[in-house]
This record gives structure tokens, sequence and C-alpha cells, in this order.
């Protein structure tokens, strides 16, 4: 998640963003809090970091479909490993 995804998720009254200003429909400034956005961005890091480590799921689907048990075991595990890896924070798993 990056800056600007935080704000749009945080204040959905936001139409718009040029250079870090916030903007409703109407054009009028929307304040935002910057700690609670970064807040944000760190409580979601974890997505960013697994999507980029997880196996393909190729491996699965190729498992599933040669019947392979032992395949579809491995790819599950590895998507653990990598979920152990990076968990969801308190606010998440909630």
């Amino acid at each position: 998640m990056d800056k600007y995804e935080a704000i749009l998720k945080l204040y959905p009254n936001t139409a718009i963003i040029r250079d870090d200003i916030a903007y409703d429909i109407n054009n009028n400034e929307v304040v935002y809090d910057k700690a609670l956005v970064q807040a944000e961005i760190d409580a979601n890091s974890y997505i960013e970091k697994r999507q980029a480590e997880y196996p393909s799921f190729i491996d699965y689907l190729d498992g599933i479909v040669k019947g392979d048990q032992a395949q579809i075991d491995k790819y599950i595990a590895d998507c653990q490993a990598i979920k152990d890896k990076y968990p969801k924070t308190s606010e998440e798993t909630e």
C-alpha cells in the first residue's frame, strides 16, 4: 500500500491527490493525519512482502492436474512459511 492508497482508504471523501494535498469532489482540501496514513502503510506492509515471495500458483495447479499430493502439500507449506515470515498485525487478525 502506498501513501495515496492509504489516504484514499482512510479518507474516502478524497477524490484526487495532487502534490500530497488531498481534495474532495468539490476541490476542497481534505486535511489528513500524516502519522495515521503512515501507520496504515506500515500495518499493510506484510501484503506486498508476502506477494513478492509467494511461490507461483502454477505449481499448485500443476500438482492438482497431475494428482501429485506431495507437490500440493509443498506449495501449501511454502505459502504458510511466507505467512509465518510476514504475519498480519494484530489489527488485521481481529
